[in-house]
């Protein structure tokens, strides 16, 4: 099977819930308002819960608490809210996928961390709705659940990369694609718009600067996320390429506080976004 195939068949078996489908209408739609958005995301329980979650997690630091979708909307924005709406929507279609093929705490570690770092940087840049990174960032790789539901002894080979053969490598050499591939068809066949798919779908072609500064960021979370979350296979930055902070006008000591902020955040803020942990709440 190719990525497309496998893709279509993971659109079936991983929905999105009904009101991130609905809102992602919603905000499609130029003429719906903050009250339409809100009204959708109060009809659905558990999307008021972690959007309120996330609003008072450590992603903002905002000195109030903010009690009320209406007051979360005003603050955060529409856009970072529907941003953020769908980061809970893919996360929580893959609540069922068992963590017998590989270790999901890790997963979701590197995945958080991938994101916390691409919305510090992003935010770094001064770019408009940083959240669109952390999205990006979050979901670069949950090609990987696709796999472990769909071909699990595959999946548990594609764990065995080390400090001569990269994860994207061996994951070409056992399935003719990388994960990254696999999670932005899967995003694309959602509907989800292609400022988040499109850096992921690029996320490994780093032999040459990127032009764009969205797929800048993610490249260079993806490699300083790769090391933090696997000290036991790589030293400090062994994945990272001159050019890929260079690019973005990075020191040293800049990927050090990123790293130094973003571990810190992570400890929270990977409870809003692992499936394992939605019903503890």
């Amino acid at each position: 099977m190719n990525v497309q195939d496998i893709a279509e068949k993971a659109s079936e078996l991983f929905v999105l819930p009904d009101s991130v489908t609905r809102l992602k209408a919603c905000m499609d739609d130029d003429a719906a308002s903050m009250d339409d958005i809100a009204e959708i995301i109060a009809f659905d329980p558990s999307l008021t819960t972690q959007l309120l979650r996330v609003a008072n997690s450590a992603l903002y630091r905002f000195p109030n608490r903010i009690e009320t979708i209406t007051k979360a909307l005003q603050v955060i924005g529409t856009r970072s809210a529907y941003d953020l709406a769908l980061a809970y929507g893919v996360t929580h279609a893959f609540k069922d996928v068992e963590g017998k093929a590989i270790d999901l705490d890790k997963f979701w570690e590197q995945s958080v961390s991938c994101g916390l770092l691409a919305k510090y940087f992003a935010e770094k840049e001064r770019m408009k709705q940083p959240e669109r990174l952390f999205v990006s960032g979050l979901l670069h790789n949950i090609g990987e659940l696709v796999v472990v539901a769909q071909m699990p002894e595959e999946a548990k080979r594609c764990l065995a990369f080390n400090s001569r053969v990269s994860p994207q490598e061996l994951q070409e050499a056992i399935l003719g694609f990388n994960y990254a591939e696999l999670s932005a068809e899967l995003i694309r066949l959602w509907g989800i718009p292609a400022c988040i798919f499109e850096p992921i779908q690029h996320i490994h072609e780093t032999d040459t600067p990127a032009h764009n500064k969205d797929l800048q960021i993610l490249q260079l979370c993806y490699v300083l996320a790769l090391d933090n979350v696997n000290p036991e296979i790589y030293p400090s930055y062994n994945n990272l390429k001159p050019h890929q902070h260079e690019i973005l006008e990075l020191e040293r000591e800049d990927l050090e506080d990123a790293l130094d902020i973003t571990n810190l955040q992570c400890i929270s803020v990977i409870s809003l976004f692992n499936p394992s942990a939605f019903m503890l709440y």
